[in-house]
């Protein structure tokens, strides 16, 4: 333990036990937060590592800071649309198992799907990225299963699509970066 803050969420649709697990984790710089919104941090938990990865992607290609803002901005929309699509509660996103695990995942170096991303961004293959891991980056198979989540549910996940692409369908990380800004423009709170 390095000593510094932490904060996570605890979530179970039953208050009581939440409480429970709460006390016994909650102890002196780590802050332990409970959630009803089960699908809501289940979702958030599980796309984050999409949107890590392309994050990574970028960070590989070296398209800077502005743009790595825009990914993760425009993930946590995606993210948020398909949760409440499934049933999660809007507020959930913007708390510590939406926005800040996806703060967290897109921008650590310990970020093993942001690596996986970084990795992609430099030209590697993404079977041999994930064979030289010893640790899992959930990601890589996750965003296979977002694509079909998206579609059952009819929302659109732009950012999404371009990891599948590049883990699976052999685009390169640019051409999913430029399939990115070639998007129609709308309004900040519409898809895209």
């Amino acid at each position: 333990m390095s000593g510094f803050a932490a904060a996570s969420v605890i979530s179970i649709d039953d208050d009581s036990t939440a409480r429970e697990l709460q006390a016994v984790f909650h102890s002196g710089l780590f802050r332990v937060y409970t959630n009803p919104d089960v699908i809501g941090c289940e979702v958030g938990g599980a796309l984050k590592n999409v949107i890590a990865i392309a994050t990574g992607m970028g960070d590989g290609l070296g398209v800077g800071d502005n743009t790595r803002a825009m990914v993760i901005t425009r993930g946590l929309a995606e993210l948020t649309r398909l949760g409440v699509a499934m049933g999660g509660q809007r507020e959930t996103f913007s708390g510590l198992a939406g926005m800040g695990d996806l703060i967290a995942t897109c921008t650590s170096r310990q970020s093993r799907n942001r690596h996986v991303g970084e990795q992609l961004g430099r030209g590697r293959a993404t079977q041999e990225i994930v064979e030289e891991m010893h640790m899992v980056a959930e990601g890589v198979k996750t965003c296979r299963v977002v694509m079909e989540l998206a579609d059952r549910y009819g929302v659109d996940m732009p950012i999404a699509k371009e990891v599948y692409g590049v883990v699976y369908e052999g685009r390169t990380p640019m051409q999913a970066y430029r399939g990115l800004v070639r998007r129609k423009p709308g309004a900040e709170g519409e898809p895209g």
